[in-house]
């Protein structure tokens, strides 16, 4: 008699977290968004490699009627965004801000979503390892599809102010997959806690171990901070990379690619054509290199990249912008005005 009960209490218990699940889903499903991304990738053509479009895919969600936040990953490049809809509708989009390290980024439909539905960012610091999460986004294209799992951990590296090495993310167990990236973690109370980053593997699929973005740190860096976007990607020079390159300081950002409407593409920033590997770092060479950011060189230490946060915080429209950069071994300045 006690095993029927005990049987009878799990399954009741079980059909009841069901419908909380399903409750949740309906409620918050038409805030989540597909985001769909045109980029240009060096690509080996016959003897020759050239640059060409590459289609990407991703997931988001909306805090309000034009903006979106979504992971770095998915848009820092992104020379195109198009943002699809439970309801089918499509509306392009602009990036807004972006941080590669905490892997957040925020985006702007260029019109606003009618009757959108919206969703907000809970404190992720009270979430606890052990409880429960549901994710929902766009597992290769199969959009608003909802995973659900556990917190495993909570993987904290905020040492200080500075917002470009900043990281702060939660494991969870819950599956997470290739078009993903970028979409909510919700808790049971319908806040999102995380947005969905990256997952570790060996086979190349979902494995049990994934990240998210907390939602605490996309609010510092997206809401608060506000950073523009500048549409480059860079990868630091230090080192031995640094003296191989002929580097007139002891760091450097070499140049990857650049969005060509961005303020660094607006600029005349080039980014690299010709890959190359230097201590088992995958890489693209022939791009500028950038030395200093308005008078501020360039290094790898926590007191520069403050300096440079601080910078980039209070860069406000019609502010000048100079970049000092090494192209083809000799120093030039370029100059511009942010423009939104």
């Amino acid at each position: 008699m006690r095993y029927f009960i005990l049987t009878f209490l799990l399954l009741f218990y079980a059909a009841a977290k069901a419908q909380d699940l399903s409750s949740l889903y309906e409620k918050v499903k038409p805030a989540v968004v597909v985001i769909y991304t045109e980029e240009r990738k060096l690509q080996r053509l016959g003897n020759t490699m050239s640059m060409v479009n590459s289609q990407g895919l991703g997931s988001g969600f909306m805090i309000s009627d034009t903006q979106i936040i979504t992971a770095a990953h998915v848009v820092d490049v992104a020379e195109k965004l198009f943002v699809q809809f439970l309801d089918g509708e499509i509306i392009e989009a602009n990036v807004i801000s972006t941080f590669k390290q905490a892997d957040v980024a925020l985006i702007n439909l260029i019109k606003p979503k009618k009757n959108a539905v919206l969703v907000s960012l809970g404190d992720s610091d009270k979430s606890k390892v052990g409880e429960q999460v549901v994710v929902i986004g766009a597992p290769f294209g199969l959009s608003h599809s909802l995973s659900s799992g556990y917190i495993s951990s909570k993987i904290s590296n905020i040492k200080d102010t500075n917002p470009f090495t900043n990281t702060d993310f939660i494991q969870t167990d819950a599956a997470i997959n290739t078009g993903n990236s970028g979409g909510p973690m919700f808790n049971l109370k319908g806040e999102v806690i995380g947005i969905v980053s990256q997952i570790k593997t060996i086979t190349g699929g979902f494995q049990g171990i994934g990240f998210a973005a907390t939602s605490n740190i996309a609010k510092n860096l997206l809401i608060d901070k506000k950073i523009p976007w500048t549409g480059a990607d860079f990868l630091p020079l230090t080192g031995k990379s640094a003296q191989l390159l002929n580097l007139p300081q002891n760091s450097g950002l070499l140049v990857q690619r650049v969005v060509s409407t961005s303020l660094y593409g607006k600029m005349g920033l080039r980014g690299g054509n010709v890959e190359a590997t230097i201590d088992g770092t995958d890489l693209l060479l022939g791009g500028d290199i950038i030395l200093a950011f308005n008078g501020i060189r360039f290094e790898m230490n926590n007191t520069v990249l403050k300096q440079l946060g601080d910078f980039a915080t209070n860069l406000k429209s019609g502010d000048t912008v100079e970049i000092k950069i090494l192209r083809d071994g000799k120093i030039l300045s370029l100059k511009n005005r942010k423009n939104h």
